[in-house]
């Protein structure tokens, strides 16, 4: 009975024995599946970093530095945003700024607007194909002189027998912005943008971009 018993220990230990190369084999699998994807994840991050390697390069040309994560307006937009707001305070004008750098997240939520909810339309733009999604761009309004924010192109509020608001754009555009109300598909009156020659397509490519310098 004890040499059976020893037996089926050395059996138990042969089957055992013979069972850990069969583990080993698995973890070797598991090891080799996990360098393929990691070889295959490294492969796309190294696509998309010579793209952006590109990109960058392009938009260095331009005076933008994509290595900055891009949180709110951009510098030199809010630098043309003071001025603007200087000189038509020069003249007796109050302009209000209502909008300037939206997120991807609240874009969505705009476009939905007059669609999947309540209101009505007020953009085509999705998420992500704004110019306010990059910070490039401000909406403005003007202030009456009881403190009434208004969105009346025809108001003199400053007397001197001129439309506030295309006073406004007049100047916006000799800072260099360009104005939502010249688009002829969706005209936005509010909308000043400065894009830097650069398309929404190519803002995409180098997305979390920033103006730096002057």
């Amino acid at each position: 009975m004890a040499a059976d018993r020893r037996s089926e220990v050395r059996n138990d230990g042969a089957l055992k024995y013979r069972q850990k190369p069969g583990m080993s084999a698995k973890k070797r699998l598991f090891r080799a599946a996990f360098a393929v994807m990691a070889a295959v994840l490294s492969a796309i991050m190294l696509i998309q970093l010579v793209m952006t390697k590109s990109d960058e390069k392009n938009l260095e040309k331009l005076g933008l530095d994509s290595a900055r994560l891009l949180s709110g307006l951009d510098p030199g937009v809010a630098r043309k945003m003071d001025e603007l707001l200087a000189k038509t305070a020069a003249i007796g004008i109050k302009v209000v700024i209502t909008d300037d750098f939206r997120s991807m997240e609240e874009q969505d939520k705009l476009y939905s607007q007059g669609r999947t909810s309540e209101g009505k339309i007020v953009t085509h733009a999705k998420a992500g194909e704004s110019y306010h999604n990059y910070g490039l761009a401000i909406d403005f309004a003007l202030k009456t002189k009881s403190g009434k924010i208004i969105w009346d192109m025809n108001a003199d509020l400053n007397g001197d027998g001129r439309k506030d608001w295309m006073q406004v754009v007049a100047i916006a555009k000799e800072l260099g912005f360009e104005w939502g109300g010249d688009w002829t598909n969706f005209p936005d009156y509010p909308h000043l943008q400065l894009s830097y020659g650069l398309s929404i397509a190519e803002l995409q490519r180098g997305t979390k971009t920033a103006r730096s310098g002057s």
